[in-house]
């Protein structure tokens, strides 16, 4: 199902604008080409429309947000739709402060997003106006779990009808989901949450995924998520095996998402159709 989304990334190289945040632009650069793309982090409001015109996806992430990057987001994210490419918005935090969540909606207003991650404290202040969120962490309240799935998928549908973008909420049970289907993604590791920045790196992934494949953003987006889930179990089982600790494990992340394959993949994944 799967095999054709990695193979577009790997033979089809997407170039991908990421107006991310100084936190984890490193980490989120290396795993696009990881993964099989290229990145390109450039947020001045001058270049960035020159940036969009030769890439194939951007990425926003208000991570680290100011004035100034806010800006150069919509400028892109305009010209991203003008030019028919796959926008992913990562709206870090939200819920946490009245910038960002003000932000957030701002954004939503002035830009068509194909893609929306993140966490489900942050993807119910999008559907809510309000939430709360721990810092840039889910509020565990508002975890996913077996009891409350169907209730999350429908929600999820229904934000995917309102947003007309995929939805993807990540955590302990991962659901992406346009109007009409969602796929539950049960891959991953808890110590992906104990370094910074696996879900921005997931996001720019997304980026990539959806640049090489823009007919079909779900699946895409499914791609993503399930190959980045599995390369957090994969890093688990090396640092495991070598009793090492949190810094092994995000470079143990990077190269599992570098070996990912099609093979490995269908090995692996934990995903179902709802």
């Amino acid at each position: 199902m799967l095999r054709k989304i990695l193979e577009n990334v790997r033979n089809q190289p997407p170039l991908v604008h990421s107006i991310t945040n100084y936190v984890t632009v490193n980490d989120c650069a290396n795993i696009v080409l990881a993964c099989g793309g290229a990145p390109i982090m450039a947020d001045d409001i001058n270049e960035v429309e020159e940036i969009i015109a030769i890439c194939n996806a951007l990425v926003i992430n208000i991570g680290t947000l100011n004035e100034r990057t806010v800006a150069s987001m919509i400028k892109a994210g305009k010209e991203a739709n003008r030019l028919g490419r796959p926008v992913i918005l990562d709206p870090v935090g939200a819920g946490a402060s009245t910038l960002r969540t003000e932000t957030v909606f701002k954004l939503l207003k002035e830009v068509q997003f194909s893609v929306i991650r993140g966490n489900v404290s942050e993807i119910k202040t999008i559907a809510s106006g309000s939430g709360r969120t721990k810092g840039v962490d889910a509020d565990i309240s508002d975890a996913i779990s077996e009891d409350n799935l169907d209730g999350m998928v429908a929600f999820a549908k229904a934000l995917s009808q309102k947003t007309g973008a995929v939805i993807a909420i990540t955590g302990a049970i991962d659901i992406v989901a346009d109007s009409q289907k969602a796929l539950v993604i049960r891959n991953g590791h808890p110590m992906m949450s104990r370094i910074t920045g696996t879900g921005c790196m997931l996001t720019t992934v997304i980026g990539s995924y959806c640049g090489a494949n823009p007919d079909d953003l779900l699946l895409a987006t499914a791609a993503a998520v399930s190959c980045m889930g599995l390369c957090g179990e994969l890093a688990f089982a090396k640092v495991a095996a070598e009793q090492a600790g949190t810094a092994s494990f995000r470079t143990y992340l990077i190269d599992a998402m570098s070996r990912m394959d099609a093979q490995t993949l269908a090995g692996g994944i934990k995903i179902e159709t709802r």
